[in-house]
């Protein structure tokens, strides 16, 4: 069985991991999730463990297991990390080596095999961002697919790019590169 490790960022589109989770899962994937501070402002972390059957991971200083560094145990079961939404705050963070909480310290210990995909979600304007495009070129140079944000109405009331990808995308982004 193979393992998705799922990151949920801090974006209105958060809501949107709790589907993607319940199609993963169904499709037969182990998906272990890491959910941000913020992330957690948008959906809880019961939801999306109703869906994956696992324990939801959080905080970087929780060690379920006293034997086994969490952040480094996530980081090597998985086959494939997924951010989804990716937020400007978390793709910076990424890009640059930050790691201060869980999700950005996951994305360092990855091991070098694990395939990489990145899934932005922000207003139209932020990604946009020259220093945000810069932080997404330099996470492709070390291995992160892009799934581009759709163009739609965001939540802030501006039409532009930065909806996050439909799920059903990510899913066959997702299932294709588990397939290589």
């Amino acid at each position: 069985m193979k393992t998705i490790l799922l990151g949920v960022s801090g974006s209105i589109s958060a809501y949107k991991a709790a589907d993607l989770t319940n199609q993963l899962t169904k499709l037969g994937y182990q998906v272990d999730v890491v959910m941000t501070k913020s992330s957690q402002e948008f959906i809880t972390p019961l939801a999306i463990q109703s869906l994956s059957h696992r324990l939801v991971h959080t905080d970087v200083m929780d060690e379920p297991e006293p034997a086994k560094i969490n952040h480094i145990e996530l980081a090597k079961r998985a086959d494939l990390f997924l951010v989804a939404p990716a937020s400007a705050n978390i793709i910076g963070k990424m890009a640059n080596g930050i790691a201060d909480d869980l999700l950005s310290t996951v994305a360092l210990a990855l091991l070098p095999e694990t395939k990489k995909l990145i899934a932005p979600a922000m207003n139209t304007y932020m990604y946009q961002n020259p220093i945000v495009q810069r932080n997404l070129a330099t996470l492709q140079e070390v291995g992160y697919e892009e799934i581009q944000p759709r163009e739609a109405l965001l939540a802030c009331g501006d039409y532009g790019r930065g909806a996050l990808a439909n799920v059903s995308e990510i899913v066959e982004r997702t299932m294709n590169l588990l397939k290589e």
